[in-house]
């Protein structure tokens, strides 16, 4: 039987006229009643909310840690094996020929930006201060916590978390729909990375609830990290001097939890006006304007302050931090991303303490993750056309990785060294996680200048504007794109504008209703049904390559008509 050409026409009905002309109304207004539901919930009934979730929280890590784990074990096997074949590497996600939109700089740039880049600037520190204080190893009794035996293990785990299983997540979405957008001449929406599997089935109420789906996750993963993101910009205002935005020293919540020194309602609302307004009006010049000039800003920025770390940091303790804990990290990758603890149910049995410390980190970075990947994986989509899927993996997931490697060493390792050699005596390790790098630049130079560490502060806090912003304004505009069916195309402001208060919303009501835990909850439950989602991109993608490879031999075109001219780097 002859094989058929691929499916390269997949109609989304969208509005002629009225408000949501041109958008998905299906799509749109149900992810827009879902989200203001969640906000009204979280603003209005903010204990029963908390409540709600931290049960919900505590099922899923109970019945879904297994799933989490194995799943992004998956993806990295997908992503490796897509580079490796070569049938599939040589692929151009584009038209034969066509090169890429933007420069290599600028590319990372906004893959950094919008992917991972804001996280660093918390636990690029905190991470392996936390795990050099407790890990699976401390608690089997293998290492001593906060001593020289459990540096390495500091490293093996914060190298898991931020290293190719994050960035695996992000690479499958975007690979998918790069290659059935741009190949396949499909809407660069969710649903159509599934249509080998479901065909013309996605125009109606399947591929409709596949991109609500993708809407909502989006909106709680990148509602995660503006929560973190927030409680570190009020840090960094106060250690610049701008007062009355945390809680003083003291401060305990309704439950007796002492929230001192933690941002208060007053300088959350303050944070989200600052970063949301500054979004919005990113997202509203575009991908090409101030999405890419922010980027590029925030990367240079960030060298600078990398360079910091390794210049006047711990800079042999943070190489050797590098190499051996690459070392250890690949070593174990394969036992940590199929490894699942199972608890007992006893409080203080060694079964139960691990598997809770999977769900605190793995399982909730696994869910993190996953639910940012429908917005940096459209997004690296639509700035890595015209690349090959070989130049994609090495440049969306392996460079990356080994970029987040560096700041892990050389800004976590000075930390560390700090502590334990140059007399820190806790100043860094009982700050708070966000906190803990505007601690470790205070002690770093005051001694010198007082003016110098203000310096400093203020350097950080503008380039965790600049991640921020970034993060929040390309959100804003993959939600319009997945809400429009696909379209590109300029959006009416309105509703970005909503999409940016909501999005400050999700976060004010979220973090008042439970803090960042309320956050993370919300963002692990959203993530689920999404994680399903992507196995099956996975399996639609690599059955896509295959027949193509089928149809090559046989004569039948792969590639959609298409009048676009190969592109230049600009």
């Amino acid at each position: 039987m002859a094989i058929k050409p691929p499916l390269t026409d997949l109609p989304i009905h969208t509005a002629d006229s009225g408000f949501y002309r041109g958008f998905s109304p299906s799509v749109a207004v149900i992810s827009k009643i879902i989200i203001a539901a969640l906000v009204v919930w979280a603003i209005v009934w903010p204990q029963w909310a908390g409540s709600v979730l931290s049960g919900w929280n505590t099922v899923i890590l109970a019945n879904f840690a297994a799933w989490y784990i194995w799943t992004v074990a998956f993806f990295i096997i997908v992503c490796l094996g897509l580079a490796i074949w070569p049938t599939a590497g040589r692929l151009n996600l584009g038209q034969d020929g066509e090169g890429p939109e933007f420069t290599n700089f600028s590319w990372f740039s906004m893959m950094f930006g919008a992917g991972i880049g804001v996280g660093m600037l918390t636990w690029a520190v905190a991470e392996p201060v936390s795990h050099f204080a407790n890990n699976p190893e401390v608690i089997q009794g293998l290492t001593t916590a906060k001593s020289e035996d459990n540096i390495r293990m500091a490293y093996k785990w914060s190298f898991l978390h931020w290293g190719l299983g994050a960035w695996a997540c992000y690479a499958v979405a975007g690979l998918s729909l790069a290659f059935f957008t741009y190949r396949r001449g499909l809407p660069l929406t969710i649903r159509s990375g599934l249509t080998p599997l479901f065909g013309k089935a996605l125009s109606g109420p399947l591929g409709n609830l596949i991109d609500i789906i993708a809407v909502v996750a989006t909106i709680l993963g990148v509602a995660q990290t503006l929560g973190f993101g927030v409680d570190q910009f009020v840090a960094g205002l106060t250690r610049i001097g701008i007062g009355g935005l945390v809680h003083p020293a003291g401060a305990v919540d309704e439950a007796g939890k002492a929230i001192a020194n933690t941002a208060n309602t007053f300088g959350i609302i303050v944070a989200l006006l600052f970063i949301m307004g500054a979004s919005t009006l990113s997202a509203l010049s575009g991908v090409g304007k101030g999405i890419k000039w922010l980027s590029n800003i925030n990367m240079v920025l960030s060298i600078v302050l990398l360079g910091f770390f390794i210049i006047f940091g711990a800079s042999f303790f943070g190489l050797t931090a590098m190499f051996l804990g690459l070392f250890d990290y690949l070593i174990a990758l394969p036992v940590m991303s199929f490894n699942v603890w199972v608890s007992d149910g006893q409080a203080d049995s060694e079964a139960f303490k691990l598997a809770q410390w999977q769900g605190w980190w793995p399982v909730f970075y696994w869910a993190w993750w996953i639910a940012f990947a429908p917005f940096v994986g459209l997004f690296l989509a639509r700035i890595s056309r015209g690349r090959t899927i070989r130049e994609f993996v090495l440049g969306a997931m392996i460079v990356p990785a080994l970029m987040c490697f560096v700041w892990f060493a050389w800004a976590g390792g000075t930390a560390i060294w700090l502590e334990l050699y140059g007399n820190a005596n806790g100043v860094i390790f009982d700050a708070g996680n966000g906190d803990k790098i505007f601690a470790m630049t205070a002690f770093m130079l005051e001694p010198i200048s007082e003016w110098l560490s203000w310096g400093m502060a203020v350097l950080i806090v503008v380039l965790l504007m600049t991640f921020l912003v970034t993060s929040a304004d390309s959100a804003v505009l993959i939600v319009n794109t997945i809400n429009a069916a696909g379209d590109e195309g300029p959006k009416a402001r309105p509703h970005i504008l909503f999409w940016g208060a909501a999005l400050a919303f999700v976060v004010a009501g979220l973090l008042i209703s439970g803090g960042t835990t309320a956050i993370q909850t919300a963002m692990v439950i959203g993530a689920l049904p999404f994680s399903v989602v992507m196995v099956l991109m996975c399996i639609s993608l690599i059955k896509a390559i295959y027949n193509d490879g089928r149809r090559e031999a046989a004569g039948v075109q792969t590639l959609y008509e298409s009048d676009i001219a190969p592109a230049a780097a600009e």
